[in-house]
């Protein structure tokens, strides 16, 4: 549908947080949306809450999964079910602020741009800022030696997608091989300067997870982009060292 955006968030715990988040996300300014949450999840409590918060709302599509599948999983089926001409992305931990929608499909209308992410703010668990990080703009060819993308950042015109061109199974990183897969062809990500995202740098944060992120990253390098064993571990560690120059 033509201008509608489709709103992918995923959600398995934490159910404060996804308050304040789903609270950011119905408050936008742009209001040609659609909202579609995935329940990665079991508990019957928060299956009747959500339900409560859908019945409030129309633009809320909600989808719970039988057994739990992960992040990238569930937002494929976010994607499967969309009817918008563009996909934005929100982790249920981070906020938007409230014209991020409205800011962002302007600059992609105005300048023809199909990929699009921005600068966003780092917060900690209780939301005090703590650092900040720089939209610019990203080829494959500065993406496959730094992930410099907030995911919560993130709005694609769903006409740049091909049928292979979905979150893969992993436990982190499944972004990451997202945005290579885009990037491939040519096509460039396009950073909007502006902070309009805070991305919550949580305690228990999957990102926190060295060993599973050191594999994850192996694996883009070596099941997704192809690349021999020598280069992928090689690859991994220039992705390291670029990770702790941003520290």
């Amino acid at each position: 549908m033509k201008n509608l955006v489709s709103i992918i968030i995923p959600f398995y715990k934490n159910f404060e947080l996804f308050q304040i988040c789903i609270r950011s996300v119905i408050k936008q300014t742009y209001k040609k949306i659609e909202i579609i949450i995935i329940y990665d999840g079991n508990e019957s409590s928060i299956k009747k809450s959500l339900k409560d918060i859908q019945k409030k709302n129309k633009k809320i599509k909600l989808i719970f999964n039988h057994k739990r599948i992960g992040a990238g999983l569930s937002r494929n089926k976010g994607i499967k079910k969309s009817k918008g001409q563009f996909l934005a992305f929100i982790d249920s931990d981070d906020v938007w602020k409230k014209n991020k929608i409205e800011k962002q499909i302007n600059f992609m209308k105005k300048n023809k741009f199909n990929l699009t992410h921005t600068s966003y703010n780092i917060i900690n668990f209780y939301g005090k800022k703590i650092g900040n990080r720089v939209a610019k703009k990203l080829d494959y060819k500065k993406l496959i030696s730094s992930c410099d993308i907030g995911l919560s950042t993130v709005i694609i015109n769903k006409s740049v997608l091909k049928p292979d061109m979905l979150f893969p199974n992993l436990t982190t990183k499944e972004d990451y091989v997202f945005w290579l897969k885009l990037s491939r062809n040519g096509s460039s990500f396009f950073g909007l300067k502006k902070n309009l995202t805070d991305w919550r740098d949580t305690p228990k944060s999957l990102s926190k997870l060295v060993f599973q992120k050191l594999f994850d990253a192996f694996s883009v390098y070596y099941f997704y982009e192809k690349k021999t064993i020598i280069e992928s571990l090689f690859r991994v560690l220039i992705l390291s060292l670029n990770y702790l120059k941003k520290k």
